[in-house]
């Protein structure tokens, strides 16, 4: 009969299986703790806690994302708080920035490093919810002997990273339970949750850093932050990740003024130049913001009235 592995053993065995490895986002992870980091799953290592003046210049650097995520990491909170989990926000190495917990709870993440001034990276602590979201750059969980140090399979992990402005992972919000009897269907709804919190965020961002221009979401993406931001002159300034992948957008296209109709790939109903384009948006902007008065509208636009009558003929807006 075969024996029972051990959780060590598990973590050995799998790793060393190429196909495991392909087939298995943890699987992957645990060979990089291997191969790469050269952890042992057996160690009973703790997270890192930094030093009080590396923290206070992390959260330094985060203040506008803490400042951002906290009506976020609240929400979030209320939601699952009171059923034994925490909510951590990380940095994008993976230090603990910000922290929601219930009182009770607080002696038990403590003791295992979920508390803020830890790291919580794979190099530092093999495969977890923060550590392996920031190093796959895309939402984790992590359930119980799913962590690759044996000291950690208490834990159940749901974790999404945050991109910021430019698309580039910045941050992970992480919803972590030390519960025996979390299940996967709970895992999952905790999963879907912090997803669409970090998604709020992210568009937050987005907003924040392009304050002063337009924002449309991308219909092709169909999600709600695939955004794009605009300015007055119709020109892409701005993309989040999602918009940049449905669009096919890069940086190098972004600095040489693409069009957001272009961008958008929008079809135009009658074959007329820019130039027209132009000049019939803003005569009808014009007639909207007098409500049709044409002597007013001319008034705006420093024409005469019957050179805009003339215009208007021209466009067809009588």
């Amino acid at each position: 009969m075969r024996r029972e592995l051990s959780h060590s053993d598990l973590v050995y065995e799998t790793a060393a299986k190429s196909s495991a490895v392909v087939a298995s986002p943890v699987a992957a992870s645990w060979r990089r703790c291997l191969d790469v980091y050269h952890l042992a799953p057996e160690k009973a290592a703790r997270p890192q806690r930094i030093e009080d003046g590396a923290f206070r210049e992390a959260r330094e650097r985060m203040e506008r994302l803490i400042g951002s995520s906290s009506e976020e990491v609240d929400r979030l909170y209320q939601t699952v708080g009171r059923s034994g989990c925490c909510i951590i926000l990380s940095d994008a190495q993976g230090i603990v920035v910000d922290r929601r917990g219930a009182a009770g709870d607080d002696a038990d993440f403590r003791s295992l490093g979920l508390w803020q001034q830890h790291v919580w990276t794979e190099a530092c602590v093999g495969t977890n919810g923060i550590g392996t979201a920031l190093a796959d750059e895309r939402p984790v969980i992590i359930h119980r002997d799913q962590h690759f140090l044996s000291a950690n399979t208490g834990l159940s992990c749901a974790t999404a990273p945050i991109r910021d402005h430019l698309g580039r992972v910045t941050a992970a919000l992480d919803i972590s339970t030390c519960r025996n009897d979390v299940t996967d269907m709970t895992l999952s709804m905790l999963s879907q949750a912090v997803r669409e919190a970090a998604m709020r965020v992210e568009a937050n961002l987005f907003r924040q850093a392009f304050a002063g221009a337009r924002i449309v979401l991308v219909p092709q993406a169909n999600s709600l932050t695939a955004l794009l931001a605009v300015d007055q002159d119709d020109l892409v300034i701005g993309a989040t990740r999602l918009a940049r992948l449905a669009l096919k957008l890069d940086d190098q296209l972004i600095a040489q003024g693409l069009p957001a109709a272009d961008a958008l790939r929008e079809e135009r109903g009658d074959p007329i130049n820019d130039l027209d384009e132009a000049e019939r948006a803003a005569l009808r902007r014009a007639l909207s913001r007098t409500q049709g008065n044409v002597s007013k509208a001319a008034d705006i636009l420093g024409l005469s009235r019957a050179t805009l009558h003339r215009k208007l003929k021209r466009f067809n807006l009588q």
